[in-house]
C-alpha cells in the first residue's frame, strides 16, 4: 500500500471504485484529487423483461384501486411512464396519478414529475432513507389503504414491511433490476489487488455495488480475507443506504461526503484519506 503522508489529496494511493455508469468520470475525478485509480464496474442496469407487475399496476391504478404511490427513483419514474403508455393513454395515466397522493424520495422522481405537469404530496428530504420515508408517512392514515411502490435495483423489504406494519396493503412495482457487469475482470482485479494489500482506499456510491461485489468475492473464496484487508483500508460510502448496505456486511464505514454528489464525495476522500488511514493502521 502507498505511504501515508500529511499533504491534501490521494497522493499516489490506489483507490479502487465501483462506479458503472459514470465509470470514466469517476476515474477521472479520483486522478484529479492525486489518487492511482481501479474503477472496476460492479453493475448493469437491466430492463424487465416482462412487465407484469406495471401492467397490473396500471390496471389497479385506472380501475380506481390505487390509494398512495410511492416514487423512488426518477429513472424508474419515467420507465415505469413508458410501460404504463403501451396499454393506456399518457393523458389519462396523467390525470389519474393527479387525483392520488404521490410520495417522491428525493430530487430526481419530483423532477420526473414535473416532466408531466405534476407534484409530489410529500418530497421526503435528505438523506432520503427508508426510514425517512416511513416518518414522513406518519401522519398518514393507511390502515387498509392500497401503497404502490415504484422500486429501483434491487427491492427495499425493510421499507415494505414498515408501510405493512401501518396497515397499508403493499404493491412493490419492479421497474428495472440491477446484474453484474458482463466482464467481471476489473471487479476481479479489485478483489485481487484489495487481497494482498494493494488497495487503500475502496469507495461505494450505491448498496447494490457493495452486494455485488461480495457476491464475486464468494465465487472465488474471498469475502473473510476481503472483510478482513478492509480493517485497513479506508471505506468511504456516499451515504446512508450504501452504508447501512456496508455495515449489514460486516464492513466498516469510515467516510461519508458532506453531500451525496460523486465529485464532492472523492474531493472529500482524499482530505480525509491521511487521518484514517493513519488511525486505523496504528
Amino acid at each position: 500500500m502507498t505511504a501515508i503522508n500529511s499533504d491534501k489529496g490521494f497522493q499516489g494511493k490506489r483507490v479502487v471504485a465501483f462506479e458503472s455508469r459514470m465509470a470514466e468520470q469517476m476515474r477521472t475525478l479520483i486522478t484529479r484529487f492525486g489518487g492511482d485509480p481501479l474503477v472496476a464496474p460492479s453493475m448493469r442496469e437491466v430492463p424487465l423483461e416482462e412487465n407484469g407487475d406495471i401492467f397490473e399496476f396500471g390496471g389497479r391504478l385506472h380501475a380506481g384501486q390505487v390509494d398512495l404511490i410511492i416514487l423512488l427513483t426518477g429513472v424508474g419514474t419515467r420507465t415505469m411512464l413508458a410501460v404504463l403508455d403501451t396499454r393506456w393513454q399518457r393523458e389519462k395515466t396523467i390525470g389519474v396519478l393527479g387525483q392520488l397522493p404521490l410520495v417522491t424520495r428525493g430530487p430526481k422522481p419530483v423532477l420526473a414529475l414535473r416532466e408531466i405537469g405534476l407534484q409530489p404530496t410529500i418530497n421526503v428530504p435528505e438523506p432520503n432513507t427508508w426510514r425517512d420515508i416511513l416518518i414522513a408517512l406518519d401522519g398518514q392514515d393507511l390502515e387498509g389503504k392500497r401503497v404502490a411502490v415504484q422500486e429501483y435495483g434491487i427491492s427495499n423489504p425493510q421499507l415494505l414491511q414498515g408501510l405493512r406494519d401501518r396497515g397499508a396493503i403493499v404493491d412493490a412495482v419492479p421497474v428495472y433490476r440491477w446484474a453484474l457487469p458482463e466482464d467481471l475482470n476489473p471487479l476481479l482485479q479489485a478483489i485481487h489487488e484489495a487481497v494482498t494489500h494493494k488497495v487503500d482506499v475502496a469507495l461505494f456510491t450505491s448498496a447494490v455495488q457493495v452486494e455485488h461485489l461480495l457476491q464475486v468475492a464468494e465465487r472465488d473464496g474471498h469475502t473473510a480475507e476481503l472483510k478482513r484487508v478492509c480493517a485497513h483500508m479506508m471505506v468511504g460510502s456516499i451515504g446512508p443506504m450504501a452504508s447501512e448496505r456496508l455495515r449489514l456486511n460486516d464492513l466498516p464505514v469510515d467516510f461519508e461526503p458532506t453531500h451525496a454528489k460523486m465529485g464532492v464525495f472523492v474531493k472529500e476522500a482524499s482530505e480525509q484519506a491521511d487521518k484514517i488511514l493513519s488511525a486505523k493502521r496504528e
